[in-house]
């Protein structure tokens, strides 16, 4: 989504390593773009009754009589977020201000799905146009020993946004648990594109048409505390693409190469509705910044890598 670039969902990203899209998103959904960055879900488990486990289960009639009926091969899931910054791979993509976003994905049994997800934008993160950041995304999940192996791709789009934005990244992720921990590595990256590209290299000529490619490395995890409905999480990646500005001006690798970071907290305060807050910070320091500036800073000039702590409020089902 970002060719605005700045990273995800919402530091050293060593993605796999060893994580948002908002990509993202990163991490988080406001923090990290939806398919490139890694997302975190947090499961339940129904309490048991007061009065324990009763002396006799009740009868399932559907089972009794034979019309149990099947799962359905088709689910949709999808998500609406409200944030106090959008962050893809730790900078901002909405001038450090709210940032309204959604998603919708379509499941299938054998383990494809599809989707789309989308987020405001400003500042750094806009082309243009409807100022929007539109991802749609497809993937595959199988099982693999006792994890999840997800192969993927995004195409980011900027809808009637400048030429030259859009672009797509490939993207691999193992997932498993460890008892209450949950981890996910995650492997994105970007085959070489125009978008992506080096046109106005630091110091340099510009260098319309190039193309580059960009690396993105993350890993997270996801604590869940006993049984209440509060879940610890943290993230860390590692980007690696062009070091200059894009043909838009703004950069997937704002400093070539850096590292993104987040710790946080989720409480579900019921099902389908859950609080976040985290705190998200780069490597990326006053001086690398001040290389690509007044491009990569807020409109008010001030930066827009550095440490924040982001609030946000999801509806899902």
């Amino acid at each position: 989504m970002f060719i605005r670039f700045a990273s995800a969902a919402s530091a050293v990203a060593l993605s796999a390593c060893f994580a948002a899209p908002a990509l993202a998103g990163e991490a988080d959904a406001a923090i990290v773009g939806p398919a490139a960055e890694t997302e975190i879900m947090i499961s339940e488990t129904a309490a048991d009754t007061a009065a324990g486990t009763p002396a006799r289960a009740p009868i399932n009639l559907d089972e009794a009589t034979g019309q149990d009926d099947a799962a359905p091969a088709l689910t949709v899931s999808g998500s609406a977020t409200l944030a106090s910054d959008y962050r893809f791979r730790g900078v901002s993509q909405t001038d450090e201000g709210m940032a309204v976003q959604g998603g919708v994905t379509l499941s299938h049994s054998s383990g494809f799905y599809f989707g789309a997800w989308g987020s405001n934008l400003a500042g750094w993160g806009t082309f243009g146009g409807a100022n929007m950041e539109l991802d749609l995304f497809a993937g595959f999940k199988v099982p693999v020993g006792e994890g999840t192996l997800d192969l993927g791709g995004t195409w980011y789009m900027y809808p009637s946004g400048a030429d030259e934005t859009d672009f797509a990244e490939l993207y691999a992720k193992l997932s498993g648990t460890a008892g209450p921990l949950g981890l996910t590595a995650t492997v994105a990256y970007a085959p070489k594109q125009e978008a992506l590209g080096n046109a106005f290299p630091v110091g340099l000529p510009a260098d319309p048409g190039d193309k580059e490619d960009n690396l993105y490395l993350a890993g997270d995890a996801v604590y869940a505390v006993g049984d209440s409905p509060v879940s610890l999480k943290a993230h860390i990646g590692y980007s690696d693409g062009n070091p200059g500005l894009g043909p838009n001006g703004t950069s997937i690798a704002p400093t070539g190469t850096y590292f993104d970071w987040l710790v946080g907290i989720d409480f579900v305060a019921t099902p389908g509705l859950t609080f976040s807050a985290a705190y998200v910070d780069t490597d990326i320091s006053e001086a690398e910044a001040n290389r690509i500036r007044p491009n990569f800073a807020t409109l008010d000039g001030n930066s827009i890598s550095d440490a924040t702590v982001v609030l946000s409020v999801t509806a899902s089902f």
